[in-house]
């Protein structure tokens, strides 16, 4: 870790934390697929099939994602306003911000139909005869994978730089290499064809991982700054009997 420690981050209220869970939560909304959309083939659909504007309870999928992006705004705004300000935990949560504006990007230009379950779908994207909702989709998709691991890996530096966040400092650039090597894997898939929505699968589970690394790390720090107070309080009554 380096030496350049300074004063702690400061804490965020506790409704922070609780909203950067909850959008863990919200973001693996895949996990009903199995209950709500069992047609899909789970090995090579991609998720965003899941949210395609003529599946059934494409809105549930959706609202997973619209509510993510909200709550991750949410969480970047209050971090970047209530905490200490350092160049790279400020990167950190800026990137954690413009993961919610993407994901929100994501519920709002849907595809318009399941190329890997429909054979018509298929044909017509690769016509290109898709709405520009459906061909916008795959930039928010892959704008939403780029800010996660760069929020990851920026609050995993400025936590190992500053002495911060020690859950962020262990497990955030591990996430985030984790999360560029499933990137580099759905290349694969696409290449080969196969298992392209077993590792789509995975890099959002990543994403969820993180989500709760954060959501943590901002506990973790609010739980000391609290017994360090309650200590420094009963010293202070100790010395004046």
């Amino acid at each position: 870790m380096d030496s350049d420690v300074r004063d702690g981050p400061g804490t965020v209220p506790m409704r922070v934390i609780v909203l950067a869970a909850v959008a863990a939560v919200t973001y693996s909304t895949f996990v009903l697929e199995n209950v709500l959309s069992p047609k899909l083939d789970f090995f090579n659909g991609y998720v965003s099939e899941l949210s395609a504007s003529d599946q059934p309870y494409h809105l549930v999928y959706s609202a997973g994602d619209l509510v993510t992006g909200l709550l991750s705004i949410l969480v970047a705004a209050e971090t970047l306003r209530r905490l200490t300000r350092r160049p790279l935990a400020t990167a950190g949560w800026t990137f954690l911000g413009l993961f919610g504006v993407c994901a929100i990007g994501d519920a709002s230009f849907p595809l318009d139909c399941a190329p890997s379950l429909e054979t018509w779908c298929a044909l017509r994207e690769r016509s290109e005869h898709v709405s520009f909702s459906h061909e916008f989709h795959s930039v928010t998709s892959s704008a939403v994978i780029v800010c996660g691991v760069a929020a990851l890996l920026l609050l995993s530096l400025a936590a190992r730089r500053y002495g911060w966040w020690p859950a962020l400092a262990r497990w955030g650039w591990l996430l985030a290499l984790a999360e560029s090597v499933s990137a580099l894997g759905t290349l694969v898939a696409m290449y080969l064809g196969q298992w392209l929505g077993v590792v789509q699968r995975v890099q959002i589970s990543i994403l969820c991982l993180g989500l709760l690394v954060i959501s943590w790390a901002l506990y973790a720090d609010r739980r000391d700054a609290a017994r360090a107070s309650r200590a420094a309080a009963a010293a202070k009554e100790g010395a004046y009997p």
